[in-house]
Protein backbone atom coordinates (compact mmCIF):
# COMPACT_ATOMS: atom_id res chain seq x y z
CA UNK A 1 0.00 0.00 0.00
CA UNK A 2 1.67 2.99 -0.92
CA UNK A 3 1.85 5.53 2.02
CA UNK A 4 -0.66 8.77 1.62
CA UNK A 5 1.70 10.79 3.14
CA UNK A 6 4.77 10.20 0.25
CA UNK A 7 2.10 11.58 -2.08
CA UNK A 8 1.09 14.94 -0.66
CA UNK A 9 1.78 17.75 -2.18
CA UNK A 10 4.98 19.83 -1.03
CA UNK A 11 5.52 22.98 1.00
CA UNK A 12 7.75 25.75 1.15
CA UNK A 13 9.63 25.81 3.71
CA UNK A 14 7.79 29.07 5.72
CA UNK A 15 11.38 30.77 5.63
CA UNK A 16 10.65 31.03 1.69
CA UNK A 17 7.35 32.91 2.01
CA UNK A 18 9.02 35.84 2.83
CA UNK A 19 10.31 35.96 -0.57
CA UNK A 20 6.72 36.98 -1.51
CA UNK A 21 5.82 39.90 1.15
CA UNK A 22 6.10 42.98 -0.69
CA UNK A 23 8.30 46.02 0.49
CA UNK A 24 7.35 47.37 4.09
CA UNK A 25 5.02 44.48 4.81
CA UNK A 26 1.19 43.63 3.57
CA UNK A 27 -0.36 45.89 6.32
CA UNK A 28 1.22 49.43 4.79
CA UNK A 29 0.10 48.09 1.46
CA UNK A 30 -3.65 47.36 2.58
CA UNK A 31 -3.29 51.02 4.26
CA UNK A 32 -2.21 52.50 0.62
CA UNK A 33 -5.20 50.93 -1.14
CA UNK A 34 -7.46 52.14 1.25
CA UNK A 35 -5.94 55.86 1.63
CA UNK A 36 -5.60 55.62 -2.60
CA UNK A 37 -10.10 54.59 -2.70
CA UNK A 38 -10.78 56.97 -0.25
CA UNK A 39 -9.14 59.85 -2.18
CA UNK A 40 -10.38 59.17 -5.24
CA UNK A 41 -13.97 58.84 -4.06
CA UNK A 42 -13.31 62.47 -2.53
CA UNK A 43 -11.98 63.86 -6.10
CA UNK A 44 -14.67 62.00 -7.44
CA UNK A 45 -17.10 63.73 -5.81
CA UNK A 46 -15.31 67.34 -6.38
CA UNK A 47 -14.99 66.59 -9.95
CA UNK A 48 -19.21 65.68 -10.21
CA UNK A 49 -19.64 69.06 -8.42
CA UNK A 50 -17.17 71.11 -10.33
CA UNK A 51 -19.19 69.86 -12.94
CA UNK A 52 -22.49 70.83 -12.15
CA UNK A 53 -21.41 74.00 -10.61
CA UNK A 54 -18.49 75.44 -13.22
CA UNK A 55 -18.33 79.28 -12.66
CA UNK A 56 -18.56 78.81 -8.50
CA UNK A 57 -15.38 76.65 -8.48
CA UNK A 58 -13.80 78.28 -11.54
CA UNK A 59 -14.43 81.31 -8.86
CA UNK A 60 -13.07 79.58 -5.75
CA UNK A 61 -9.79 77.93 -7.94
CA UNK A 62 -8.71 81.43 -8.33
CA UNK A 63 -8.75 82.33 -4.69
CA UNK A 64 -6.52 79.81 -4.04
CA UNK A 65 -2.41 80.40 -3.75
CA UNK A 66 -1.63 78.48 -6.85
CA UNK A 67 2.49 79.19 -5.88
CA UNK A 68 2.64 78.52 -2.70
CA UNK A 69 0.92 75.20 -3.69
CA UNK A 70 3.64 74.65 -6.30
CA UNK A 71 6.09 75.25 -3.54
CA UNK A 72 4.58 72.65 -1.24
CA UNK A 73 4.79 70.31 -4.36
CA UNK A 74 8.51 70.66 -4.61
CA UNK A 75 8.71 70.55 -0.88
CA UNK A 76 6.98 67.17 -0.61
CA UNK A 77 8.61 65.91 -3.72
CA UNK A 78 12.21 67.09 -2.40
CA UNK A 79 11.32 64.97 0.78
CA UNK A 80 10.11 61.58 -1.00
CA UNK A 81 13.74 61.89 -2.64
CA UNK A 82 15.44 62.10 0.76
CA UNK A 83 13.46 59.02 2.17
CA UNK A 84 14.59 57.12 -0.84
CA UNK A 85 18.51 58.30 -0.35
CA UNK A 86 17.53 57.14 3.52
CA UNK A 87 16.49 53.77 2.88
CA UNK A 88 19.69 53.39 0.19
CA UNK A 89 21.50 54.29 2.85
CA UNK A 90 20.59 52.04 5.33
CA UNK A 91 20.45 49.16 2.57
CA UNK A 92 24.41 49.67 2.70
CA UNK A 93 24.58 49.64 6.23
CA UNK A 94 25.29 53.86 6.73
CA UNK A 95 23.14 54.40 9.64
CA UNK A 96 24.39 58.08 10.22
CA UNK A 97 23.76 58.95 6.46
CA UNK A 98 20.07 57.55 6.43
CA UNK A 99 19.59 59.18 9.48
CA UNK A 100 20.62 62.28 8.06
CA UNK A 101 18.43 62.44 5.20
CA UNK A 102 15.30 60.92 6.94
CA UNK A 103 15.92 64.22 9.19
CA UNK A 104 15.70 66.08 5.71
CA UNK A 105 12.57 64.43 4.89
CA UNK A 106 11.03 65.28 8.70
CA UNK A 107 12.11 69.31 7.83
CA UNK A 108 10.48 69.24 4.20
CA UNK A 109 7.19 67.65 6.01
CA UNK A 110 7.65 70.36 8.70
CA UNK A 111 8.00 72.89 5.73
CA UNK A 112 4.81 71.53 4.21
CA UNK A 113 2.42 71.99 7.15
CA UNK A 114 3.86 75.21 7.73
CA UNK A 115 2.90 76.62 4.17
CA UNK A 116 -0.37 74.95 4.58
CA UNK A 117 -1.10 76.51 7.49
CA UNK A 118 -0.06 79.98 6.42
CA UNK A 119 -2.39 79.44 3.23
CA UNK A 120 -5.50 77.82 5.56
CA UNK A 121 -4.98 81.58 7.47
CA UNK A 122 -5.05 83.17 4.11
CA UNK A 123 -8.08 81.66 2.95
CA UNK A 124 -9.72 82.72 6.51
CA UNK A 125 -9.08 86.15 6.83
CA UNK A 126 -10.59 86.35 3.46
CA UNK A 127 -13.77 84.91 4.71
CA UNK A 128 -13.33 81.21 2.93
CA UNK A 129 -13.83 78.37 5.32
CA UNK A 130 -15.41 75.01 5.71
CA UNK A 131 -19.23 75.52 4.88
CA UNK A 132 -19.28 78.54 2.95
CA UNK A 133 -19.90 76.40 -0.40
CA UNK A 134 -19.37 73.33 -2.47
CA UNK A 135 -16.21 74.33 -3.80
CA UNK A 136 -14.94 75.36 -0.20
CA UNK A 137 -16.05 73.10 2.07
CA UNK A 138 -14.51 69.73 -0.48
CA UNK A 139 -11.43 71.81 -0.48
CA UNK A 140 -10.79 72.03 3.20
CA UNK A 141 -12.48 68.44 3.59
CA UNK A 142 -9.64 67.04 1.10
CA UNK A 143 -6.56 69.11 1.83
CA UNK A 144 -7.30 69.10 5.95
CA UNK A 145 -7.65 65.16 5.15
CA UNK A 146 -3.83 65.64 3.45
CA UNK A 147 -2.82 67.76 5.94
CA UNK A 148 -3.52 65.19 9.03
CA UNK A 149 -1.80 62.54 6.28
CA UNK A 150 1.41 64.33 6.41
CA UNK A 151 1.53 65.31 10.34
CA UNK A 152 0.87 61.67 10.80
CA UNK A 153 4.17 61.05 8.33
CA UNK A 154 6.02 63.35 10.09
CA UNK A 155 5.29 62.27 13.78
CA UNK A 156 6.04 57.94 12.31
CA UNK A 157 9.39 59.53 10.50
CA UNK A 158 10.16 60.99 13.77
CA UNK A 159 9.52 57.94 15.54
CA UNK A 160 11.52 55.83 13.30
CA UNK A 161 14.68 58.22 12.97
CA UNK A 162 15.03 57.97 16.94
CA UNK A 163 15.04 54.57 17.24
CA UNK A 164 17.62 54.35 13.89
CA UNK A 165 19.94 56.66 15.96
CA UNK A 166 19.73 53.62 18.81
CA UNK A 167 20.88 51.06 16.35
CA UNK A 168 17.07 48.76 16.20
CA UNK A 169 17.59 49.40 12.07
CA UNK A 170 20.41 48.44 9.94
CA UNK A 171 21.15 46.59 6.94
CA UNK A 172 19.04 43.57 7.68
CA UNK A 173 16.84 44.78 9.37
CA UNK A 174 14.68 47.75 7.54
CA UNK A 175 11.21 47.25 6.73
CA UNK A 176 9.51 49.41 9.29
CA UNK A 177 11.89 52.14 7.90
CA UNK A 178 10.56 50.42 4.45
CA UNK A 179 7.06 50.76 5.51
CA UNK A 180 7.57 54.60 6.66
CA UNK A 181 9.22 55.44 3.59
CA UNK A 182 5.33 53.69 1.68
CA UNK A 183 3.20 56.15 3.97
CA UNK A 184 5.48 59.11 2.79
CA UNK A 185 5.12 58.87 -0.51
CA UNK A 186 1.48 57.88 -0.30
CA UNK A 187 1.32 61.71 1.03
CA UNK A 188 3.36 62.67 -2.20
CA UNK A 189 1.07 60.68 -4.44
CA UNK A 190 -2.24 61.99 -3.19
CA UNK A 191 -0.80 65.39 -3.32
CA UNK A 192 0.15 65.10 -7.00
CA UNK A 193 -3.20 64.33 -7.27
CA UNK A 194 -4.90 67.57 -5.32
CA UNK A 195 -2.73 69.87 -6.85
CA UNK A 196 -3.66 69.96 -10.14
CA UNK A 197 -7.38 69.23 -9.74
CA UNK A 198 -7.91 71.69 -7.00
CA UNK A 199 -5.53 74.08 -7.80
CA UNK A 200 -4.86 74.14 -11.83
CA UNK A 201 -7.84 72.60 -13.98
Amino acid sequence: MTDSTSSSTPTLPSEDWSRFEPPGGVLVWIIVFLEIITFGTGLGVFLYQRGAEPALFAQGRDLLNQPLAFANTLILLTGGWFMACCLEELRRDRSPLAIRWMVGAIITGLAFLLLKSIEYTEKIQHGATFGDDAFFTLYFALTGFHFIHVLVAVLILAYLARQLKRGRFGQDRFQDVEAGGIFWHLCDLIWLLLFPILYLL
